[in-house]
């Protein structure tokens, strides 16, 4: 089996349950806080065309940073998502999983049995 990487927050709950699903399946992954390794641009759209993903679509909605920015007001396009996600890593949907040619958006942890299951 290739190369896992997950895109993680240590203390996000969901990613906590991805590291968990692989343990549980004998799966090594490689785990990147995003928080402290953080996003390139050019990584970021990798992984969303992987994902078949707009920014927009890979925005946390319930965070407080997308609240500040006042989304709901305001007509982003989705190279000003991007160039906003890479500024504030609080507004980026995780886990994500990068396998090969795929990655998913492991939200919730059970799709992850589109690739692995």
């Amino acid at each position: 089996m290739g190369k896992i990487t997950v895109f993680e927050k240590p203390t996000c709950t969901t990613c906590r349950k991805t590291s968990k699903y692989f343990t549980e399946k004998g799966i090594e992954i490689e785990k990147i806080n995003y928080y402290i390794k953080p996003f390139t641009k050019n990584k970021l759209k990798i992984l969303l065309k992987k994902m078949g993903m707009q920014p927009s679509e890979l925005l946390r909605k319930n965070d407080k940073a997308y609240k500040e920015l006042d989304f709901k007001n305001n007509s982003y396009k989705e190279s000003e998502i991007l160039d906003l996600m890479i500024a504030n890593h609080d507004l980026i949907q995780r886990p994500i999983v990068e396998f090969g040619e795929k990655a998913v958006l492991a939200r919730p942890v059970e799709k992850l049995d589109e690739i692995f299951g």
